[in-house]
């Protein structure tokens, strides 16, 4: 069984981010690129699969600049077997990358197409979704527990009310949430075995999908800044300021 695993290259989330000047938004020259977090989890679900004999092949998949050859070497060094980046420059929003996804999806003949839930750079959380309707299959997102057992996979999600298990039939869509594992530590040998493994390139083109900005985003501004507290002695004083703001 062939699974695909989507990972995204973004601002690393240790990174401050700084909205640029003129509102257009925000800077990522100069700064810390690295591998979308939730998409290190799925990456790191799916090399389980594989050391417990349920799927066979791990194919990583990128959509972006050659700086996202980077992310992809780190997805072979968490073990995938090769990488496919679909090189783009410009912007690349959801309905664009599901489309792309999905075209790898069938040339690979692919079974399983785990994602992480959403990307820290959009928060979107649109992508898998989008992948699994386009391609007419099952989906179980916000995944905290996969098992796949022949042409099925049982997958325990979050929701609102607790926790939901869902069995759902082969091909399928899943999304990873954070609970789901803790992506392992990256050891040198395997960095330098990534090095040689097969990262093919192609286009958006040569998978006959046209990038299209369905959402423009008009201006980008930061959080209004924290207004600064005050102390209050007795419990008179905090009833009187929190009438005088409105708040009782």
């Amino acid at each position: 069984m062939k699974a695909l695993v989507s990972v995204k290259r973004v601002v690393d989330y240790n990174v401050r981010i700084q909205v640029k000047s003129d509102g257009s938004g925000v800077v990522t020259d100069g700064v810390k690129h690295s591998m979308n977090p939730f998409d290190e989890i799925a990456m790191e679900e799916a090399v389980r699969l594989r050391e417990k004999g349920k799927i066979t092949e791990i194919v990583a998949v990128s959509i972006g600049s050659e700086k996202s050859e980077e992310t992809l070497r780190t997805a072979l060094a968490f073990g995938a077997d090769r990488a496919i980046l679909i090189k783009e420059a410009g912007e690349v929003q959801p309905l664009t990358a599901a489309k792309a996804l999905a075209a790898v999806f069938k040339k690979e003949g692919a079974q399983l197409f785990i994602a992480g839930k959403q990307a820290i750079d959009d928060d979107a959380n649109q992508t898998g979704q989008m992948v699994a309707s386009l391609l007419d299959i099952a989906q179980a997102t916000f995944a905290s527990r996969v098992d796949v057992d022949g042409g099925k996979a049982v997958v325990t999600r979050e929701v609102d009310a607790g926790l939901e298990t869902l069995e759902v039939d082969l091909p399928a869509v899943i999304t990873a949430d954070l609970r789901l594992n803790e992506p392992r530590y990256l050891k040198l040998p395997d960095i330098m075995k990534a090095k040689k493994k097969p990262l093919d390139t192609t286009t958006l083109g040569d998978l006959g999908v046209t990038a299209a900005a369905g959402i423009k985003t008009t201006k980008t501004s930061p959080p209004p800044s924290r207004s600064k507290g005050i102390v209050v002695k007795t419990v008179d004083e905090l009833v009187a300021a929190l009438k005088a703001k409105g708040l009782l």
